[in-house]
């Protein structure tokens, strides 16, 4: 039973859920409580792997993704909380400048909300194909930044996608594992999306970008 329990948490959706909890734990701990900047790139990496099972329509969210992580990665040598990456941005007008640490830092919140949204629509139906799921995940969440030249190329990529009984198998999972692992990540994603907001918000900084 101990092996099996090892077994299913070496699954990339089970690591990835275990990480948000984790993180999920550390930010409700306490109202002032400041998130290291190592920790989450950690936690978030966990989430390129699943990009990456998605094949072309998500290629986008892949490579924008993983450069995102790597650049707040290299900043974490520099700066130990998210707050330090923003305030730093602050200080220099820069927050929304391209490249900047608090640019980066708001992809990859957003890349975390659109694996939230699609597992959401995934698990709303076992009718609900993934192509619908990631269709309305896209729609929701990255397409309102996109120019029409992104938005067309997605669209035409999600006729790659892998059917849903193809990601499961990609996964190592079958449907009644991916639902709990899932349902983990939804759970444990929301606060600590809600706590990059807020750092953001803390400083008199609209999230309309």
């Amino acid at each position: 039973m101990a092996q099996e329990k090892e077994s299913v948490k070496e699954t990339p959706l089970a690591a990835m859920a275990d990480a948000f909890e984790e993180l999920s734990r550390l930010v409700n701990s306490c109202s002032s409580y400041h998130l290291s900047l190592i920790h989450f790139c950690d936690a978030c990496s966990l989430v390129s792997v699943l990009f990456g099972t998605l094949g072309f329509a998500f290629k986008f969210a892949e490579l924008e993704y993983v450069s995102k992580i790597s650049d707040l990665l290299e900043a974490s040598k520099t700066y130990e909380t998210l707050e330090d990456i923003i305030d730093r941005d602050v200080k220099y007008n820069t927050v929304r400048s391209a490249g900047s640490h608090s640019r980066n830092l708001r992809r990859v919140r957003q890349g975390l909300d659109l694996i939230r949204v699609l597992f959401e629509q995934f698990l709303s139906s076992n009718d609900f194909s993934l192509r619908e799921a990631a269709s309305t995940a896209y729609s929701e969440v990255c397409a309102p930044y996109h120019t029409w030249a992104v938005r067309a190329a997605v669209s035409a990529g999600m006729y790659a996608l892998p059917v849903r009984e193809q990601l499961l198998l990609r996964l190592n999972e079958d449907d009644q594992s991916a639902e709990k692992q899932m349902t983990r990540y939804i759970n444990a994603s929301l606060p600590v999306m809600a706590y990059v907001d807020e750092l953001f918000q803390a400083r008199n900084i609209s999230l309309d970008w």
